[in-house]
């Protein structure tokens, strides 16, 4: 766009550095508490238990992790390709710093990749879910991490809210419906996830309730402090040879 200039000007050109123009184009992020450490045993069918640690992903392990997350972008059923898509993006603009107030938590079980989980934080009360993606099945991995979601928003941020949508079918099930969280008025208030309806946990419920859902759902309990020992087990990421559905 183009316009005349309404009078004499000693420079008809300005020149930017890119430097310059960063700040306007990446968010800044608030300065909060991080997600610290935690964990939890998870019984698998045959009985036996698995120690799952959920810590925050670090920033050189994000290239480790993006090719796995875009094999599911191939996958063509319940809906693995629009979570695999938009999951893969969103730790994409983690990495390039394009998207604001990211936490990216990974589940790790003997180093092992178990899963993600990860939101953003809209400000200081509200807390946007964006998704939740088990890669080890049978021992309700997922459950924990959307969980350990709701904890971080609640007890570590102090926040009001916790905004969620369900792309899937089961995650509306589990969490949606089995939470019997209500929703805010539609299409007036619209998650920003293809404008889905907003299902919302307000921080009243979550005392009132929710707090102990986990434990009812996964038959477990996020525990903090994780021992020297198990975070040394988990230092180095192990990614998955193959992707579950």
């Amino acid at each position: 766009m183009r316009k005349e200039v309404p009078e004499k000007v000693s420079q008809t050109e300005i020149v930017f550095q890119v430097e310059e123009i960063e700040p306007i184009l990446s968010p800044p992020n608030m300065k909060v508490a991080p997600w610290a450490p935690m964990y939890c045993d998870l019984k698998q069918k045959d009985g036996s238990k698995k120690t799952m640690l959920i810590r925050s992903i670090e920033r050189e392990e994000i290239p480790l992790v993006l090719p796995y997350i875009k094999r599911y972008m191939d996958v063509d059923r319940d809906l693995y390709d629009v979570v695999g898509a938009r999951v893969y993006a969103e730790l994409l603009a983690l990495w390039r710093n394009r998207i604001k107030d990211e936490y990216f938590l990974i589940g790790q079980v003997d180093g092992a990749l178990a899963g993600i989980a990860n939101g953003r934080l809209l400000n200081e009360k509200i807390n946007i879910s964006l998704h939740t993606m088990a890669f080890m099945r049978g021992m309700n991995a997922g459950a924990v991490l959307y969980y350990a979601k709701c904890v971080y928003c609640f007890e570590t941020l102090n926040q009001e809210e916790f905004w969620a949508t369900y792309e899937s079918y089961n995650g509306w099930k589990r969490w949606g419906i089995g939470m019997a969280l209500p929703t805010y008025p539609y299409p007036d208030v619209q998650h920003e996830l293809g404008g889905a309806r907003v299902f919302y946990l307000t921080r009243k419920y979550w005392d009132a309730s929710i707090r102990d859902y986990t434990k009812q759902l996964a038959g477990t309990e996020l525990l903090p402090d994780p021992s020297p020992e198990l975070l040394a087990r988990n230092k180095q990421l192990i990614i998955p040879d193959d992707i579950l559905v």
